[in-house]
């Protein structure tokens, strides 16, 4: 064996040194969000006890101050010109209390005739002047238009339908049975359905009705993280999805109760571990906004009044977050975003995912108009790139709008996997590294 000098052993070391220096630090990925808060706040928002979590409801109630707790949990601070976490507003409740309707002498049977009114007495005649707009409708296909026309009356309307309409009449009726919301006080008029064989003569007509109209208290849940970069404190960015369902329904099989586990309290349990996990991180150069809406069912009337308290002009993106709890049809670490096309929030959020296995794709629905059925669109049609995050596969969802959307049908591994991805793919935009292209308010049309 060849001996080696010192000199040459030394040297050895010092160049060793030196290509440890060079060599790239491996790097773990950050920590995600934490699996343990997924699956208890999504187990509490579609438990029983939240009775469906319907709007104006003692289930809305419950589930809003439980949403309230998470965030005074965290230390979120109220939004700005708020003194505690619940952003209320009025919403006002219509109910048909008495309706009597007589047409050409024949009086009406009560479960073929309806009411559409926010007004306390109605009392017509066709004497009257100015008189009501009678519509007869015979067995042709309805005018697509009509059923708006009916539901949100510009004048004073008699529609009188054809037998040959009763699904749609059955279908109004169910719309109307519990009584409905509105997000301002009901307008002047009203308008009465009445399903008959259509007169061939002229028509006269008596109608006698009363409504109760009741005022309502509506909340948004909302916490903020204020930005630390000075210059980036003033923009906004924010985290949504709706807490509110549908209630209780027509039993199956013994239940009732319309949990929403997957719609949407997946999307709501998403805001909660996103604000845990950025007030952890604590170097958001924006201002986060985490909000959980109420009214998404009956409306959207929770984001309606959200987007009325801000500069939308400040609002660098949104994040709204809408059934999450199971696998996309592109299989799992995957979800897509909508409105792909309309800004290129999600190429910058994939972006920042390179060397993750996690991808968003574009909506694979377009047909189902998702963009514009969610609470993104209020803020999108003011220009903000407001997009919805979601992976279920709408089209062949058989739980949706159910009672057997329940916790059991949750992938939570793979929620608690998209949830951190969102969290990833928005440093940059948090950061104020990056901020989305605007949208075009004429490329956001009316909600459906």
């Amino acid at each position: 064996m060849q001996k080696v000098s010192p000199v040459i052993l030394l040297l050895c070391f010092v160049s060793f040194g030196l290509l440890a220096q060079k060599k790239p630090a491996s790097t773990a990925p950050a920590a995600g969000v934490s699996g343990a808060t997924v699956e208890r706040v999504v187990r509490a928002l579609a438990a029983d006890d939240m009775q469906g979590r319907a709007s104006a409801q003692p289930g809305g109630l419950k589930a809003a101050q439980l949403l309230a707790g998470e965030f005074r949990r965290l230390q979120l601070t109220p939004l700005p010109g708020l003194t505690s976490y619940e952003q209320t507003f009025p919403a006002y409740e219509t109910r048909t209390a008495a309706l009597y309707v007589t047409i050409n002498g024949t009086n009406i049977p009560k479960e073929k005739a309806l009411l559409i009114s926010g007004q306390p007495k109605l009392n017509w005649s066709d004497d009257d002047d100015p008189v009501a707009r009678v519509m007869v409708l015979s067995a042709q296909p309805l005018p697509p238009q009509l059923m708006r026309q009916m539901l949100e009356p510009q004048e004073n309307m008699l529609v009188i339908l054809d037998p040959a309409h009763a699904p749609e009449f059955g279908r109004l009726a169910r719309h109307l049975r519990a009584g409905r919301l509105h997000a301002d006080k009901p307008g002047p008029f009203s308008c009465v359905v009445v399903l008959m064989n259509t007169p061939n003569a002229g028509i006269k007509f008596r109608v006698a009705a009363n409504t109760m109209v009741r005022t309502l208290e509506l909340r948004n849940v909302v916490g903020v993280l204020p930005g630390h970069d000075k210059a980036r404190a003033e923009e906004m960015v924010v985290f949504s999805a709706h807490y509110d369902h549908l209630g209780v329904l027509p039993a199956v099989a013994g239940d009732s109760i319309a949990n929403g586990a997957d719609d949407d309290a997946s999307g709501t349990t998403a805001v909660v571990a996103l604000a845990e996990y950025f007030k952890k991180k604590d170097d958001n150069a924006r201002t986060l906004v985490f909000v959980a809406f109420t009214g998404e069912e009956i409306g959207g009337f929770g984001s309606a009044h959200f987007s009325r308290q801000l500069d939308p002009q400040r609002v660098a993106a949104m994040f709204n977050i809408e059934m999450i709890g199971k696998q996309a049809k592109f299989g799992p670490n995957t979800a897509f975003i909508t409105g792909y096309d309309k800004s290129d929030f999600g190429k910058l959020l994939q972006q920042n995912l390179v060397g993750t296995p996690f991808r968003f794709e574009p909506d694979p629905y377009p047909e189902q108009n998702l963009f514009y059925r969610s609470d993104n669109a209020t803020l999108a049609r003011l220009g903000v790139p407001a997009h919805t995050i979601s992976t279920d596969q709408l089209p062949t969802d058989k739980r949706y709008h159910s009672v057997s959307d329940d916790v059991a049908s949750l992938d939570l591994p793979n929620m608690t996997a998209v949830i951190t991805a969102i969290a990833r793919s928005a440093a940059g935009i948090i950061a104020g590294t990056q901020t989305p292209a605007r949208i075009a308010p004429e490329a956001v049309g009316k909600r459906p």
